[in-house]
């Protein structure tokens, strides 16, 4: 079964990780400058770089459909540059998995597949999807919708350690980012991680520095620029995250629901 995903970042990646593991053929669709934060977990990072690994899966940017599947047959996950997601037209895969996390649908529709998959909100089950997953943390992390959407965006992150706003840091202007740590660097309330042209972006509690943007990526004044995870697991900054394999779990089993009860297995 062919699983192409719309979005490359960290939760993009888990799930393409765990249909990986079950045996599905994954592609991967993103932006020509990622904007992902957790750049470590992100099989965005082959658009730029021309390979990622996230754990024991290796990927390296498609540069077209038979250089896709070449990669494929060398057990190597394909990342396409392309936003708008036109591969699918010659992929013609059985799932398409809308996993870009805008809050918003950018375009997708439930007949770009036999199987449509929404992640997070702006889809409605049975309206431009099949099933919706929900992203909220909390007890509905992960489940599975079939009619209806996930609960709306709060523009609040997730807690952990305790901290919900305050781990999340932010661009300080418009303009160009430049990093002054590194994923992976413990660090305290206070410091310095990086700059928007001459202005710094300060971490407000101490923790290690999970997720960071690449150098020289265009930020508007406000965007999430970075991440401090508080209790300090410096190995979290390489394996995908609690909430990401809770949401492929989810689309694992709305996959599989969906085709059984299709009578085709």
């Amino acid at each position: 079964m062919f699983a192409l995903i719309r979005g490359a970042g960290d939760l993009a990646s888990g799930i393409a990780l765990r249909l990986w593991h079950s045996g599905f053929d994954v592609a991967m669709t993103d932006i020509e400058h990622p904007t992902s934060i957790r750049r470590t977990v992100s099989f965005s990072q082959a658009v730029t770089s021309g390979r990622a690994d996230v754990e024991d899966v290796s990927a390296q940017r498609a540069e077209n459909i038979t250089h896709a599947r070449e990669l494929l047959k060398r057990d190597i996950l394909p990342v396409f540059v392309d936003p708008e997601c036109r591969c699918k037209e010659e992929i013609k895969p059985d799932v398409l998995i809308d996993a870009i996390l805008a809050k918003r649908n950018l375009g997708t529709k439930i007949t770009d597949a036999p199987i449509v998959i929404g992640v997070g909100p702006g889809f409605t089950a049975g309206v431009d999807c099949h099933a919706v997953i929900e992203t909220m943390r909390g007890h509905t992390l992960g489940r599975v919708i079939y009619k209806g959407a996930a609960l709306p965006n709060t523009k609040i992150p997730g807690r952990i350690g305790g901290f919900t706003g305050e781990r999340v840091l932010r661009a300080p202007a418009n303009g160009v980012f430049k990093g002054a740590r590194k994923i992976g660097d413990m660090v305290e309330a206070g410091d310095t991680v990086g700059y928007v042209g001459d202005k710094p972006m300060t971490c407000t509690i101490g923790g290690v520095l999970r997720g960071l943007l690449a150098d020289g990526t265009a930020t508007v004044e406000g965007m999430k620029a970075g991440d401090v995870d508080p209790r300090g697991k410096k190995e979290y900054c390489d394996t995908v995250s609690d909430k990401a394999l809770a949401i492929a779990g989810g689309v694992l089993e709305a996959v599989l629901h969906l085709y059984t009860d299709r009578g085709e297995f």
